[in-house]
């Protein structure tokens, strides 16, 4: 028995290996950045609620000033989240200087109030604000989307600071007191259609890397994630994408990868030379690439569905039309939300809807498609999976909980008061759900 135990304990080590070459800093008691430890969208441990309601297994739950779609952050005590609070200061807006005709200005939200771009700093245990550091005060510069917000970029921690990025107002390093350590301005950016900004940054080392793809010049830029100097950086021929870029280590180099409308394209994080470049996504690309044992994933829905699986040992140059292209699959992908990469399996959601498919992740075999998910609509979140089990939250409050595995099984539908765009987050045996409103935290009382 003991050998038995030994050799499963050598084969999970091996299997966290190869699911976290893309993060040397692996830290699964901690959620470190949106997509937690590895990127892909799974705690690697911890049994939360299965159900809750606003009357069971509420912990405890927040109310949180101001508007803020980012997904919050945990280190130790500290649960990190973004807003951006209105105040009672009026003045004109800008106009977009982009032709709204041509964009096709769809129902943006503007703001005639001056608002307060803040990192606050709330108690895990009791959901207590401990500090509040306002980073800036103006007027919002762009235009959001009528389901945005001025604070949908979530933050990132190394354990040592805080890294929150407002786009075009700005990024700051802050310490776990709330000290501002240095401040950026990259400057402003014109997202297609007033759609508003949300792509998050990324470390790797002492890299701090944010990727900047709109209307106007696109860059990707490499600072120094101490000082925020810039490393490198490098002009992009793309158009407006929120895609978060990932850092994978492969054959002994690190590749920052990119997914946008024009390309996907793979960096050499340390020099910026580009090593591979692929097309094939559509427009407005929003899901973050996932990874595990080799292969690379990137999804888009908007005006079409594309997912391109890619092994990283063939892929060199010009990929498109090459072997290093594993496998395709060309329909009900993600708009908005990022995929569930878990235990070899591929979950993505159909557009910004609720409904669910399930695929090999090593061939793109279906297990499932398209499979409804009762009382969520719209969804802009994440899906989050954990233990046995996916977590699916819409936007007015409904959360399915659906079993991991090749049938679709839902296990339960979980409603709350509250409208929520950030994604979940879990930690040990407690679900955090950010809502418009208030901050919940899940979790079976003692």
């Amino acid at each position: 028995m003991k050998n038995i135990t030994t050799i499963s304990a050598l084969l999970f080590i091996l299997s966290g290996l190869l699911m976290g070459q893309a993060n040397l800093t692996v830290d699964e008691n901690n959620w470190t950045q949106w997509r937690g430890p590895y990127e892909t969208g799974v705690a690697p441990m911890g049994n939360p609620p299965v159900e809750w309601s606003e009357t069971s297994n509420i912990k405890w739950k927040s109310e949180i000033p101001g508007i803020g779609h980012a997904t919050p952050i945990i280190w130790k005590d500290q649960i990190i989240l973004l807003s951006a609070i209105k105040t009672d200061q009026k003045v004109a807006p800008e106009e977009p200087s982009e032709n709204k005709e041509q964009a096709g200005w769809m129902n943006p939200k503007s703001t005639e109030y001056i608002h307060q771009f803040v990192v606050i700093s709330v108690d895990r245990t009791s959901g207590e604000i401990q500090w509040q550091t306002i980073v800036r005060e103006e007027l919002p510069y762009s235009h959001t989307h009528e389901f945005g917000s001025w604070a949908s970029n979530s933050p990132i921690t190394d354990g040592e600071n805080i890294y929150a990025y407002f786009g075009s107002h700005g990024l700051y390093c802050l310490n776990f007191q709330g000290e501002i350590q240095w401040e950026r301005d990259l400057g402003r950016m014109e997202k297609v259609m007033s759609f508003g900004e949300g792509s998050s940054p990324t470390l790797y080392h002492d890299k701090l890397i944010v990727l900047r793809d709109h209307q106007g010049q696109s860059m990707l830029h490499v600072l120094n994630k101490n000082t925020g100097e810039i490393i490198w950086e490098v002009n992009r021929d793309e158009v407006s994408s929120w895609s978060t870029p990932s850092v994978i280590e492969y054959d002994e180099t690190a590749q920052l990868i990119t997914s946008a409308t024009n390309k996907i394209i793979s960096y050499d994080v340390d020099t910026g030379k580009e090593l591979w470049e692929c097309s094939g996504l559509t427009r407005n690309v929003i899901p973050s690439p996932v990874y595990a044992d080799g292969m690379l994933y990137l999804m888009s829905g908007f005006r079409g569905n594309a997912l391109i699986a890619i092994h990283l040992a063939k892929a060199l140059g010009d990929i498109r039309e090459t072997d290093a292209i594993a496998w395709k699959y060309e329909k009900n992908t993600p708009y908005t939300p990022c995929p569930v990469l878990m235990d070899g399996k591929l979950y993505f959601l159909k557009a910004n809807n609720g409904y669910l498919t399930c695929l090999d992740a090593k061939d793109g075999t279906e297990y499932y498609s398209s499979e409804k998910l009762e009382g969520i609509k719209n969804i802009f979140t994440s899906p989050l999976g954990v233990k046995d089990r996916i977590y699916v939250l819409g936007t007015n409050g409904t959360c399915c909980v659906v079993k991991q595995g090749e049938a679709f099984e839902l296990l339960a539908q979980n409603i709350l008061e509250d409208n929520f765009y950030a994604s979940p987050v879990i930690v040990g045996n407690t679900l955090f759900l950010r809502g418009v409103k208030s901050l919940y935290c899940i979790s079976i009382k003692d």
